[in-house]
C-alpha cells in the first residue's frame, strides 16, 4: 500500500507539528474508548440501578441515549489528549473528519464502491421485485400504470415502516453514527498520533470495533437455547464480519479524511446484510457477484484517491495534510 507507507513518516505533522503520543498511551486510550462504548450501554441498570423499561421501544431509546453519551465522552477525551497545534473547534472537527467540503464525493464514491460488493444481492432483489410485480399484474389484471402505482405505494409503505421501526433507527442511524464517530473519527487520529503506521491502524481499529461487539454473546447465547458451541460460532462469525468491515471503513476514512465516507458504507452494509454469493436457479446472481467484486477491487484505490476528496490549497481541511505534501510524495501515491 504505497499511500500508507509513503505517508507513515508524515503522520499528523499537519496536526501536531511532529509531536506524537506514545504508542502504549494511544492503544490504551483506544481500548478505553471501546470499553466505555459498551459499558455505558449497561450503566443505567448496573450502575444507576434503574428498573428495565416496560417497553422494548423505551429500552432501545435508553440505549440510544447511552450510545450518544459514550460518543460525546470519546470526542471530549480526544480533544483533551490529542496533541493538536490548534484548539479551535473547527480545526478539531477537521481532525475528526467532520467537514463541509467535498460532501457529494464523500457520499457518492464510497457508496458506489460499497454497492459493487453487493452486486449479487442487488440483482437478486431486482429479480424478486420483477417477479412480485408480474404476480400482481397477472392476478389483478392491471395495466402498466397500475403496476407503477402499486410499486410506488409499496415503496411508500416500506419507507413509512422503516421510519417507525425502532430497530431501523438503531441499524441505519444511531449505530452507524456513534460507532463511526468513536471507532473511526476518534481512534484513527489517536493511533496515528501514537506513531502507528497506516497499515497497522487499518487492522487495529477493527480489532477494537470487533471486541466491542462481544457484548452480543449473552443475547445470542439465550437465543441458541444456551448452547455454548452454537453461540460461539455465531458470535465468532459476527466478529469476523465486523473485522473485515472495520478494516474497510478505516481504509475509507484514512484515504478520504472524511467521516461521511465510512458512515455511508456502514449504513449500506447494515441495510444490505451479508452479500449474496449465489442463488438456486439464478446463475446471473453469482455472475453479478463475481463481476461486482472484480469491479470493487479494480476501483478500490482510484475511487478513494485523496485527490477526489481534498484540494491542494493552504486552506484545505484534510486531517492527513494531503494538501500540503510535496510533489515527490504526491507522485509516490
Amino acid at each position: 500500500m504505497k499511500f500508507a507507507e509513503a505517508s507513515s513518516s508524515l503522520q499528523y505533522t499537519h496536526i501536531n507539528g511532529g509531536r506524537t503520543l506514545s504508542k502504549p498511551l494511544a492503544a490504551v486510550a483506544c481500548a478505553a474508548m471501546a470499553l466505555s462504548y459498551v459499558a455505558i450501554l449497561y450503566a443505567p441498570t448496573l450502575v444507576l440501578r434503574l428498573p428495565p423499561p416496560p417497553l422494548y421501544k423505551d429500552f432501545m431509546i435508553r440505549r440510544f441515549i447511552c450510545a450518544a453519551t459514550s460518543s460525546l465522552v470519546s470526542v471530549v477525551f480526544c480533544y483533551l489528549i490529542l496533541p493538536m497545534r490548534s484548539r479551535e473547534i473547527s480545526y478539531f472537527l477537521g481532525v475528526l473528519g467532520i467537514r463541509m467540503d467535498h460532501i457529494w464525493q464523500a457520499v457518492v464514491f464510497p457508496l458506489s464502491l460499497t454497492c459493487l460488493m453487493y452486486a449479487g444481492s442487488l440483482v437478486l432483489k431486482t429479480l424478486l421485485l420483477i417477479d412480485s410485480f408480474s404476480i400482481y399484474a397477472n392476478s389483478s389484471g392491471d395495466t402498466s400504470f397500475g403496476c407503477i402505482k402499486y410499486a410506488l405505494k409499496s415503496l411508500l409503505d416500506w419507507g413509512l415502516s422503516i421510519t417507525s421501526n425502532i430497530l431501523a433507527w438503531r441499524n441505519y442511524v444511531v449505530a452507524p453514527l456513534t460507532e463511526e464517530l468513536v471507532f473511526r473519527a476518534c481512534m484513527v487520529p489517536m493511533l496515528l498520533c501514537g506513531g502507528f503506521k497506516i497499515s497497522s491502524v487499518i487492522f487495529l481499529c477493527p480489532v477494537f470495533f470487533s471486541l466491542a461487539h462481544l457484548n452480543h454473546f449473552m443475547e445470542v447465547y439465550s437465543k441458541q437455547n444456551y448452547n455454548f458451541i452454537k453461540s460461539s460460532l455465531a458470535v465468532g462469525f459476527q466478529l469476523g464480519y465486523t473485522l473485515i468491515f472495520g478494516s474497510y471503513a478505516s481504509f475509507l476514512f484514512i484515504r478520504t479524511g472524511n467521516l461521511l465516507a465510512p458512515l455511508v458504507a456502514h449504513v449500506c452494509c447494515n441495510f444490505m446484510g451479508l452479500p449474496v454469493l449465489f442463488s438456486r436457479s439464478k446463475g446471473i446472481v453469482s455472475a453479478a457477484f463475481l463481476a461486482g467484486m472484480v469491479g470493487f477491487l479494480w476501483l478500490l484505490f482510484p475511487m478513494t484517491h485523496p485527490d477526489l476528496y481534498n484540494d491542494r490549497t493552504n486552506n484545505c481541511k484534510c486531517w492527513h495534510g494531503y494538501c500540503s505534501w510535496n510533489e515527490p510524495l504526491k507522485s509516490s501515491l
